[in-house]
């Protein structure tokens, strides 16, 4: 089972220890878009601080997130694990897990991010801020930027199971599952039961809470209508819509009443 996750816009600080070192990252077919993005921020962050803050996005109040992008290339690293902070992330809560789920987390878990395009929560990366959302002045958009590296790499990382699609809009366009790899997917979206539609803070606490459970129970169902069967064992409320024809994925709804 693959799980694809969204990244946390709220980071953890960088590590004391060794500085990135990409060539170290997995999915290796990455590395040159991931130079490609991280010496423009770079040099976008190292230049006109009101220009950086605008490319990326930031408030007044977060320049310090400018400052700490110039220097990605010599700040300490720690395993994204730990640099992804937040709602979804508080839910997952990977460092209070226990050694079997841990090492399942490791092998299935992929989270999508801007600078990096996808990383393994063993990923040794520093803290930094760059969402998928942003358009570099040398590169244009990232989510285009990635599609075709992607596109490479992802499939050989899917393997022949389950992948579990549990990422927001921006980062699912940087790959979209297609052909048989599409099949064997499911993307799953978190209502609140009575409205039918997303909240935002729930609906990325569920999702922490869903991998969560599949990671501790171990559970490994190997395509989408066997991860339906696996959460209502759960306990989750899912109505399912199932491909009319094959190379599409599936559609999972998690029915959530109360909202914490």
């Amino acid at each position: 089972m693959l799980v694809l996750l969204p990244p946390s816009e709220g980071k953890a600080s960088s590590g004391r220890g060794a500085p990135l070192k990409l060539e170290s990252l997995s999915s290796p077919g990455l590395s040159e878009a991931r130079e490609a993005v991280l010496g423009e921020l770079v040099e976008l962050c190292s230049g006109d601080e009101g220009k950086a803050r605008d490319v990326l996005g930031l408030s007044e109040g977060l320049r310090g997130e400018v400052a700490k992008n110039t220097e990605l290339r010599t700040a300490g690293a720690r395993p994204a694990g730990e640099i992804y902070t937040g709602v979804l992330y508080d839910a997952l809560g990977l460092a209070s897990l226990d050694a079997a789920a841990k090492r399942r987390a490791a092998r299935s878990l992929l989270v999508f991010s801007g600078l990096w395009g996808a990383v393994r929560v063993t990923d040794k990366i520093p803290s930094y801020r760059c969402s998928m959302g942003v358009k570099l002045p040398g590169l244009g958009a990232l989510g285009t930027h990635w599609r075709a590296p992607m596109a490479d790499v992802l499939p050989e990382a899917a393997g022949d199971g389950l992948v579990l699609d549990l990422r927001s809009s921006a980062y699912a366009a940087a790959w979209k599952p297609k052909g048989e790899v599409a099949g064997r997917t499911a993307s799953v979206r978190v209502l609140h039961a009575p409205t039918r539609k997303v909240v935002s803070h729930f609906n990325k606490a569920t999702k922490g809470r869903i991998v969560r459970s599949l990671l501790t129970e171990g559970a490994a169902p190997k395509d989408p209508a066997e991860l339906v069967e696996a959460l209502r064992d759960l306990g989750y409320e899912v109505e399912v819509e199932a491909p009319v024809k094959g190379g599409k994925a599936w559609t999972l709804d998690v029915l959530v009443t109360e909202i914490h």
